[in-house]
């Protein structure tokens, strides 16, 4: 699909996720399917229009996660892949930490 364009290893991460539209902040619960250092894959049935920019906000063992993005691409009633644009230094912190979790060999 798209993954000539990553820039980044993506791993298989569940957990909840809100995505707000920047333009309408419109509010819409999602589920990430995976996540990587440059952005993640949400699973909703009714995902934003491709180029859109949102803020996602991901929840994962009592640590929250804020970034802004932009959606990437869209799979119809499955979700969309979000490039994240803009990570605050404390926010880059937790997503490494997941990201190191993910990473190690079990």
């Amino acid at each position: 699909m798209d993954s000539e364009r990553r820039h980044a290893p993506r791993y298989p991460f569940i957990a909840d996720a809100a995505v707000i539209e920047i333009s309408s902040d419109t509010k819409l619960a999602a589920k990430t399917g995976d996540l990587s250092v440059g952005g993640c894959f949400l699973d909703m049935l009714n995902p934003t229009p491709q180029g859109t920019e949102v803020r996602v906000r991901i929840s994962h063992e009592g640590a929250t996660f804020t970034a802004l993005g932009k959606v990437a691409f869209i799979l119809p009633n499955m979700g969309m892949g979000v490039t994240f644009k803009s990570i605050e230094q404390d926010q880059q912190a937790i997503l490494q930490k997941w990201i190191a979790n993910l990473s190690r060999p079990e």
